[in-house]
């Protein structure tokens, strides 16, 4: 027991004790008073007996209490060791680790995808829940008109490598890694490119400005940054450019007006060409078609003449005399002053003459 417990309990003693002397409870002035306590009760004697091993044990808890020696990580962060201000290559993985207390701590990273947004928003700058704004990059652009890029690059920390990361490039690594790199490749590839040109070429410089971020975070040392992607946000322009595209717009508005009303009056000229060629083909095949009507009608004929011409025989010709011949007989008997004169090899007509009327009147030709 500490002594000055012992000393409190000795001068307790030490009054209690007059204290009854004075009261008349002592030994000669009555024989029905108490007899003092002996001391103080027994688990107060143990725990002066203990108090040293006690005190020890409260003392651990409070060092072990003050410096932790242990880490909790979780899904999402990486843990880096360091002992004695040496970095360990491997990086610790979400879970429970134990570290010795002023020889070892761990430095908690953050493995989780980040957004860096490059925008004109100068009342959200800063970081929150890891989406990181700044302001957009400025640039000029071939001429040297000044050009406003806003972008977004998400990307992450390559956690295999946490360790060497932390201790090239500090806790800070993203401001000295996607920062710089980020503007100085904007400002290379815009300025390449007249302003006016940027925004007909967006997807093409889009395209450029990422290839090239990952080319250079990739090609780093142990590559600490793994890029998710970079997005082309805006293009702003100078006010000066944008009415100058906006004339060369309405310019090229009106040309490709007037370029349609050529392509319409041409139509329309084309349509009337093609039905006035298609009535003249309509008439054209309506004469040809009649033409060839008359050719085969007469090819017809010609072709019938030919067929009789080759029928009239001889003996046709004298069948059809003696036809004829008795048709005269006919008329002979009916009228007997009649007189037939017969060609010469007694081919047809023959002619008939009534002798009872004036022969220049009355004559005929069968």
């Amino acid at each position: 027991m500490p002594a000055d417990m012992n000393d409190y309990f000795n001068k307790k003693k030490n009054s209690s004790s007059k204290s009854n002397n004075q009261n008349g409870f002592g030994g000669n002035n009555g024989g029905d008073s108490k007899p003092p306590m002996d001391g103080p009760p027994k688990f107060i004697k143990d725990f002066g007996n203990k108090s040293g091993l006690i005190y020890t044990i409260i003392f651990v808890i409070i060092i072990l209490f003050i410096s932790k020696p242990f880490v909790i990580i979780n899904e999402g962060e990486r843990g880096i060791k360091v002992t004695t201000g040496k970095y360990d290559p491997k990086p610790l993985e979400p879970g429970l680790h134990f570290v010795i207390p002023f020889v070892q701590k761990v430095i908690l990273v953050d493995s989780k995808v980040r957004i860096v947004n490059y925008q004109s928003l100068a009342d959200v700058m800063g970081r929150n829940n890891g989406v990181l704004n700044k302001a957009p990059v400025t640039v000029l652009d071939k001429r040297g008109l000044p050009v406003s890029i806003e972008l977004t690059v998400q990307y992450k920390l390559n956690a295999s490598y946490a360790s060497q990361t932390v201790s090239t490039w500090g806790t800070n690594w993203e401001d000295k890694i996607i920062n710089p790199v980020v503007r100085d490749i904007v400002r290379n590839v815009i300025g390449g490119y007249e302003a006016e040109k940027l925004p007909v070429m967006r997807n093409s410089i889009a395209q450029e400005i990422e290839m090239k971020i990952r080319e250079n975070t990739e090609g780093l040392e142990n590559q600490p940054v793994i890029l998710q992607s970079v997005q082309l946000r805006a293009i702003n322009l100078p006010v000066e450019v944008k009415k100058q595209i906006e004339r060369v717009q309405l310019a090229k508005q009106e040309v490709e007006r007037a370029q349609q009303e050529v392509e319409k009056a041409k139509q329309v000229a084309f349509q009337r060409a093609e039905k006035a060629r298609g009535d003249a083909q309509a008439l054209e095949i309506e004469a040809q078609g009649r033409a060839n009507a008359v050719t085969i009608e007469a090819k017809a004929k010609a072709a019938a003449n030919k067929i009789i011409a080759q029928s009239l025989t001889d003996d046709l010709l004298k069948l059809e005399q003696i036809k004829i011949q008795g048709k005269f007989n006919d008329a002979l008997q009916t009228n007997k002053d009649a007189k037939i004169f017969l060609t010469p090899g007694g081919s047809t007509p023959n002619i008939w003459v009534d002798m009872k009327q004036d022969p220049k009147t009355k004559a005929s030709i069968n």
